[in-house]
């Protein structure tokens, strides 16, 4: 996070991605201003968010991995700030165009 700071300077947000709950913490206590917990069941997510928020109540938590339209409102808790659902960019088609135009010749 220290060194994230230093390449960022003092106007981005650095956002940590976390599995357990000791990483969370740590990254927290490094100064994250965003704490991803990733693939998370919703009742785990929730105890380690409140436990997140109580130390450190200024950081945001984002729940991520898994989460559907048809899930997240088993993930919505007063401790999670940012739901994130990457159905929404991921696993659709793509559509490969180029803007480089040909010169007319005089």
């Amino acid at each position: 996070v220290a060194m994230a700071r230093t390449a960022a300077g003092f106007h981005q947000k650095i956002e940590v991605e976390c599995s357990t709950l000791a990483d969370a913490l740590e990254a927290a206590r490094a100064g994250a201003d965003v704490v991803m917990l990733d693939n998370y069941e919703p009742k785990l997510l929730k105890m380690d968010a409140r436990n997140i928020k109580s130390e450190y109540p200024h950081v945001l938590i984002e729940a991520s991995g898994g989460i559907t339209i048809h899930t997240m409102l088993d993930y919505l808790s007063e401790h999670v700030d940012v739901l994130s659902m990457g159905g929404l960019t991921q696993g659709y088609d793509t559509v490969d165009f180029s803007l480089k135009v040909e010169m007319a010749e005089f």
